[in-house]
Parts: structure tokens; C-alpha cells; sequence
């Protein structure tokens, strides 16, 4: 498949999950590891001849859309072994669930699911997890963010009490409720922490100050003259996605929009469509900003700053992944600027700040330490106005 020596996050953890061991792994987005359990899990299924007809191990994720990407990477790196699995996630038809059934009456070796929907499951009793050997935990800060404590502590009491099973957590962030559900689920586990809460080396970024009247403009003005093959604009709500994609579109792009909105099987298309370089515009919430493996991307755009300083971090790792360069803009309004000062302070270091084209007039001043008004009338100077003052 291509892949000639280990990611430092695989280096380090692939031995320890071999060697049975609870393990919390903490590394950012685009260090390879969905490859640092799968390939040790591939491993142990193949090397015990794990029968058919008892389910070894189950993988829980915060998302429908990472569910599905974890089973590809298991259907590529799994090919030659024996080992088959099966995702387990809402949003399916009465077809979808009959085989998620038999996959959970003992189907598959490997069932990748999310919370809810496995729980659907857990509940009607059919799910043979007496043999299980594995319970692997996936972007376990996003799904304590989504509020799935209780959810992931219900399934684990479907589980059989045994310490015979290895529980492994992966994680891009270590807050403190990480910590205390890794305390209350793991035992005796090793850790490993790589990078922390910093973007890739090769990320380029820069800022704009910009009232939200200017924002459009802006991105058609980076657009416009710039040949960006592929790109991601990240954007607060599910009505500026779509609004920007509309826009978008009006320009002539290629842009398609992508959130929560969609039906499943639309999403996973468009998504399908973006990492084949069919489509070259996503604008995107959060739903793909953890996780979600597409590689090659040339910029992503923040049209709003994240309001965790941490998600900033996960949506500028599309770009610049593995040994590829890539760009990160992000678009500053005068509510925002305390945000964007505490991801400063989180990398620990001052992102460039670009002057706004001459045709788009002024933008606002910045001063991150100064809280936002509440009254949000700040950022949302109508377009073409001057905001005065200089930008540093």
C-alpha cells in the first residue's frame, strides 16, 4: 500500500497493543492513528485464526461519516486476512439494519459503530460479545464534546466484566475528561503522547480581519486568480454553509455543501466526490473536521474561528498532512478576536496578518484580549463599509 516505515503515533503504539496492554494514545489529527490499532488488531485476529462467529472487537466513533471511513481503511488494510467486519450507524434503511444484526449475532470479527446505534442494538440482546477481546475507543475527547459519556459508559456495562479484554483510547486532546473516563474505563493502561495541540509544520497560516459583511467578497476575491484545486471552508452554522455554497456555485465553482442537514447517503457521495478531486469546494460544519482522512488538500478556509482553540487545530490538519504542504485562512471578525488570541496562545505563536484587498474597504482593529460585547453587532458591518483603524 505504499507505506514504508511508521508514524511516530504507530512506532509507539502498535507494540503495546500487540502486548495486550490497556493503552490512551494521545496524537493531533493526520498522524496515522487508525493504522496504529487496526493494523495490531488485523494482526492478533490473523495470528490466533480467530473462528468465525464471535465478534473480537468493537471500535466506537463519535461520527456515522468516521465510522465508515475506519471500515474502509479495515476492508484495504485487512484484505489478505482473515478478518471481516461491518459498520453499525444510524441514519440506514430496515435492509441496513438486518445486516448489522447478523454482523452482531456473530457475522464479523470487527464492528465499527456509534454510540447510539449500537446501543439500539446492545439493547435487544442479540449481540454475541461474550468473546470479546478488544474495545477501542476513537476520537474519544470529540465524543465526550458530543455528550456520549453516558452512552459509552451504557455500553461498556453490555460488555462482559472481564480483564480479559483490552481497552484501548485514541485521542487528538488530553482535557480533563479524558483523563477521568480513562480512569474510570482502562487499566493499569500505557500512554503515549504525541504532539500535542499543534498544527502540522508545513501548514502556512494567515489571518484576515474582516466584519462578516466582507466575508463572501473575501473568499471569491482568494478564489478568483488562484488556482486552489482542492479546498475546505469551514463555516460556524448550517445556514452560512449554505448560504457561502450558494454563492459559490452563483460564481461558477465547484462547491458543494456538506453538514448535518444532508442524508447520509448524500454525505458520504459528496464526500466521495471531494477525495476523488471530483469536486474541488466543500464547505463544511464540524461534522468532518475530526477525523476524517483526505489527503492532498490544498487550503482550508476558517470563514469563522472555531470556538474551542482545539478544533482550530483539527480543521487546519486537513491540509499538510503526512509530508504535503498546505495553507490555512482564517477570517477574524471583531467578535471573534478573543477567540482567535486563545489559539494564539495555544500554539504559541502569532498567525500573520494580511491586509483585506483594497476593494473591500476596511476591516476591524485587532485586539484579542478585548472579550466580545455580547450584542455581536461588531462583526457584522454590511459590506463595502470602513471599519477604521489599522490591522496588525
Amino acid at each position: 500500500m505504499g507505506f514504508e516505515k511508521p508514524t511516530p503515533i504507530q512506532a509507539q503504539a502498535i507494540p503495546v497493543v500487540i502486548d495486550n496492554k490497556d493503552l490512551i494514545a494521545v496524537a493531533q489529527t493526520g498522524t496515522g492513528k487508525t493504522a496504529a490499532f487496526l493494523l495490531p488488531i488485523l494482526h492478533k485476529i490473523s495470528e490466533e485464526q480467530t473462528p468465525e462467529g464471535e465478534i473480537n472487537t468493537l471500535i466506537i466513533s463519535p461520527t456515522r461519516e468516521l465510522a465508515v471511513q475506519i471500515d474502509q481503511q479495515l476492508e484495504g488494510l485487512g484484505y489478505f486476512t482473515i478478518a471481516t467486519s461491518m459498520p453499525v450507524y444510524g441514519g440506514g434503511d430496515g435492509d441496513g439494519f438486518s445486516r448489522e444484526k447478523k454482523a452482531l449475532e456473530g457475522g464479523a470479527h470487527i464492528i465499527v459503530g456509534t454510540p447510539g446505534k449500537l446501543i439500539s442494538h446492545l439493547n435487544l440482546g442479540y449481540a454475541k460479545t461474550e468473546n470479546l477481546k478488544h474495545l477501542i475507543l476513537d476520537e474519544a475527547d470529540r465524543m465526550l464534546d458530543m455528550g456520549f459519556y453516558d452512552d459509552i459508559m451504557k455500553i461498556i456495562s453490555h460488555l462482559p466484566k472481564t480483564d480479559a479484554r483490552q481497552t484501548l483510547m485514541f485521542s487528538a486532546t488530553m482535557p480533563p475528561k479524558i483523563r477521568k473516563l480513562a480512569k474510570d474505563i482502562l487499566k493499569d493502561p500505557e500512554e503515549i503522547s504525541i504532539a500535542i495541540s499543534k498544527p502540522a509544520e508545513k501548514v502556512v497560516q494567515a489571518a484576515f480581519l474582516a466584519y462578516d459583511g466582507q466575508k463572501i467578497e473575501l473568499v471569491k476575491y482568494l478564489l478568483r486568480d488562484n488556482d486552489i484545486p482542492s479546498l475546505i471552508i469551514f463555516a460556524s452554522t448550517k445556514v452560512k454553509v449554505k448560504q457561502l455554497t450558494k454563492e459559490l456555485q452563483d460564481e461558477g465553482l465547484n462547491a458543494k455543501p456538506i453538514s448535518s442537514d444532508l442524508e447520509q447517503v448524500d454525505r458520504l457521495s459528496i464526500l466521495n466526490e471531494f477525495k476523488s478531486k471530483k469536486l474541488q469546494i466543500l464547505v463544511a460544519t464540524d461534522v468532518i473536521s475530526r477525523g476524517i482522512d483526505i489527503d492532498n488538500i490544498d487550503m482550508v478556509i476558517n470563514y469563522d474561528v472555531p470556538n474551542d482553540p482545539e478544533d482550530y487545530i483539527h480543521r487546519i490538519g486537513r491540509t499538510a498532512r503526512a509530508s504535503s504542504e498546505g495553507e490555512a485562512v482564517t477570517f477574524i471578525n471583531t467578535d471573534d478576536q478573543w477567540k482567535f488570541g486563545r489559539i494564539e496562545d495555544l500554539i504559541e505563536k502569532e498567525i500573520r496578518k494580511v491586509d483585506l484587498p483594497a476593494s473591500l474597504g476596511e476591516g476591524p482593529e485587532y485586539n484579542p484580549k478585548k472579550r466580545p460585547s455580547g450584542g455581536g453587532r461588531g462583526g457584522r458591518k454590511p459590506y463595502g463599509k470602513k471599519g477604521g483603524g489599522k490591522r496588525r
